[in-house]
């Protein structure tokens, strides 16, 4: 359990098993990287994992700013070099899938592999009714969400309990701001899994279109599989948006794929 000061922010990360390419777990939005507490022993055998609070969750303290994709990417980034680690495996669930693919689209060379769970690329790849819900969210919940799961964990973890409703409001301005990185997915030189739960809150069509920029999905891989694409994509069954993260399917899936050699260039 250790705090870093990095790119002008502190931040809360945890250390868990040894061994292989590190692998650095971001986790959700107005939660913290003990989210991943289900799922951890599976990851971390046999493997050095790294769990991170992003800004101004958990125990990592607010920021004093608007919390942003892009520089929440650069300090994951900085955490990164601060550890000593030149390059890692990421995996990202919601919000922090988001910060995920920010940190490969601006820090190519630090991203060996990267495991982006239950987000779109582009905003409008969220259902209607999800939206709507993140152009509720603001401070002005904080007291009916005091009793919730999210409002608990972070009574119980920040280092100033009374700024919960600040990150409700830099949480709601976050997502309630336009993207569109559909562009600059190509500039991803990290191998990519997509993993979506069955009734996610990412529209179909969407996960589809995401996987076709990755190269998947595009044409038949053949009887031997040699035209595969490097990508690759997971639908969980039985799974929604707010459960994904703790399923046991989830490292069944995500181990095999950080676990298998490199392709080799035909």
């Amino acid at each position: 359990m250790s705090q870093a000061d990095v790119n002008g922010v502190s931040l809360y990360y945890e250390e868990h098993g040894s061994g292989g390419t590190p692998l650095i777990l971001l986790h959700g939005g107005m939660a913290a990287g003990e989210l991943f507490a289900p799922v951890l022993p599976a990851l971390a055998a046999g493997r050095r994992v790294i769990t991170v609070d992003l800004p101004g969750h958990g125990h990592s303290p607010d920021p004093g700013r608007p919390l942003r994709f892009e520089w929440m990417a650069d300090t994951i980034a900085g955490l990164m070099t601060h550890l000593g680690v030149s390059q890692a495996d990421l995996m990202g669930y919601s919000l922090g899938g988001e910060v995920s693919i920010r940190t490969a689209i601006q820090h190519p060379g630090l991203v060996r592999r990267l495991v982006v769970v239950s987000v779109p690329c582009r905003r409008d790849g969220w259902y209607p009714e999800s939206l709507a819900g993140m152009a509720q969210l603001g401070p002005e919940l904080a007291e009916p969400m005091r009793h919730s799961p999210p409002g608990e964990l972070y009574a119980r973890l920040a280092p100033r309990p009374e700024d919960w409703p600040v990150l409700l409001g830099r949480t709601g301005e976050l997502l309630r701001g336009d993207f569109d990185w559909t562009a600059e997915i190509g500039k991803i030189t990290a191998q990519v899994m997509l993993v979506y739960a069955d009734a996610d809150a990412i529209r179909p069509a969407h996960i589809v279109e995401f996987y076709a920029l990755l190269g998947g999905g595009l044409r038949d891989a053949g009887w031997d599989g040699s035209a595969r694409p490097d990508s690759r994509l997971a639908i969980l069954p039985g799974q929604t948006h707010y459960d994904v993260f703790m399923s046991p399917a989830l490292p069944a899936a995500v181990v095999p794929f950080l676990d298998a050699p490199a392709r080799q260039p035909c």
